[in-house]
């Protein structure tokens, strides 16, 4: 399978200034009371997507952060890549 046809087949996933921005607007829908049961319901289970997704990426972001810290206290910068496992809700 080519690049361009696993594009076509997954969406691509947002960055995480994206998602917290949908998850902003997701919850000023929901806290204004306007959107009907199923609506709400899809806004929320939507949200808690986006929540995962951002949590992750900070955990990820913190991860990479403490590599640096480390290493610089012990007097070498360097990066590692991070092995962050993927969470059961993730996995597809």
């Amino acid at each position: 399978m080519t690049t361009e046809q696993q594009q076509r087949q997954e969406p691509a996933q947002p960055t995480f200034e994206e998602a917290l921005a949908r998850l902003e607007t997701l919850v000023a829908q929901l806290e204004s009371g306007g959107l009907t049961l199923e609506q709400s319901m899809l806004a929320f289970e939507e949200g808690m997507r986006l929540n995962a997704f951002c949590s992750a990426r900070l955990a990820e972001a913190e991860t990479r952060i403490e590599r640096l810290v480390r290493s610089r206290e012990s007097g070498e910068l360097s990066w590692e890549p991070m092995n962050v496992p993927q969470q059961p809700s993730q996995q597809s």
